[in-house]
């Protein structure tokens, strides 16, 4: 059965079709306002942006759900977690710091910042689901507390998903790090003949478990948790991972994650995807790379699977920007992910998704 997903694009010739209009009847048209009951505490789930990145969703955008939230008599607050690798985001105290350097605060968005996994990533709670990978998944407290939520995801590419969307949003971005663990729970290994042995693995492993010895890094296995930021960082992509079998099984327990977030909120939660700026790299690394294909517009659905998978759809048919990390896939039509990471098969999220009642691959779409 397919889902309703509602669609706008960037075209503008007067104040009632700016980009502001746009989200607010979005969020209008995909009913999102059935969703939200009055004196509702409703999570406004996005990312804030790793510092030196400018890639997220900007803080004016976000004002226009929270201000429809507000209209609903409901409390919204803005809401991420801590990440499990070093940097700007992996504690509470330089997670705010973070999302007021780039905009977020209450003067702008009109709702306040709560880091749902706490202090340390340490605030856990479980959903229980009963999946193929776990029976049982660990959540951020404060997230699952919520009455209601709304998704808020900048859809991009990703160095170990293929592409990062709503599903993805919910599942890393719905967990503390004991369950960012469990998702990624594959051993990251060194091809020695690329390594140049520059250190920027080391630098920011978050477990020490990548060494420089001889002028080449290794990886302590004992140690490596498998968050893949290693292989974010390396210059000559010498770090890697099984594609063939551990890939496969790292988007399967990624998405049995977000089914629990899903879970969790069952029937009052909504999504908005922003085909802006669609980048190379999860907004988790400290750069933007050129976007890949040109801006497309937002989408909003209740549907995770039905939403990325209209979002996948949008970007595929652009032309692929030249002199970009595309290296194939150019044409209008071709898969620009594989153009990307032809290793990766983004796809398994969709299809698993489908497969254990996330949500539909097959959707509607609406142009208002």
């Amino acid at each position: 059965m397919s889902s309703k997903v509602y669609f706008v694009n960037l075209r503008a010739r007067t104040n009632k079709t700016n980009k502001i209009s746009k989200i607010q009847n979005l969020f209008d048209s995909a009913g999102f306002n059935e969703l939200i009951q009055p004196g509702d505490l409703t999570a406004i789930k996005l990312t804030f942006g790793e510092r030196g990145s400018d890639g997220f969703i900007s803080p004016v955008f976000v004002r226009q759900v929270v201000d429809k939230v507000k209209v609903k008599g409901a409390k919204p607050f803005l809401t991420d977690t801590n990440t499990l690798y070093s940097g700007s985001r992996h504690n509470a105290v330089d997670h705010l710091l973070t999302a007021l350097e780039h905009g977020f605060d209450y003067t702008v968005t009109g709702a306040p910042i709560i880091i749902a996994d706490g202090l340390c990533s340490e605030s856990v709670t479980e959903v229980q689901i009963d999946k193929k990978h776990f029976s049982r998944v660990k959540l951020a407290k404060d997230i699952v507390s919520a009455d209601s939520a709304i998704v808020l995801s900048h859809f991009k590419g990703h160095e170990m998903a293929g592409f990062g969307g709503a599903i993805k949003n919910l599942a890393m971005g719905g967990a503390p790090a004991v369950g960012k663990k469990e998702q990624h729970a594959s051993k990251i290994v060194v091809d020695q003949g690329k390594c140049v042995g520059c250190g920027r693995c080391a630098e920011v492993c978050p477990e020490q478990a990548a060494i420089i010895t001889e002028k080449k890094a290794h990886i302590a296995l004992d140690k490596c948790i498998g968050c893949g930021e290693c292989m974010t960082v390396c210059p000559v992509k010498a770090i890697g991972m099984d594609w063939t079998t551990d890939l496969k099984d790292m988007l399967e327990r990624m998405t049995e994650y977000a089914y629990g977030f899903a879970k969790a909120h069952e029937k009052r939660i909504g999504y908005i995807n922003f085909l802006l700026n669609i980048t190379p790299d999860c907004d988790c690394a400290s750069w933007n790379d050129a976007p890949i294909v040109p801006d497309i517009g937002f989408l909003a659905s209740t549907d995770p699977v039905a939403i990325d998978q209209a979002s996948f759809d949008l970007v595929n048919k652009q032309l692929g920007f030249s002199d970009t990390l595309l290296s194939s896939n150019w044409e209008a039509g071709a898969d620009k992910f594989q153009g990307l990471r032809s290793h990766i098969d983004s796809a398994v999220q969709l299809r698993y998704g489908e497969e254990i009642g996330l949500g539909s691959r097959g959707y509607e779409l609406i142009v208002l």
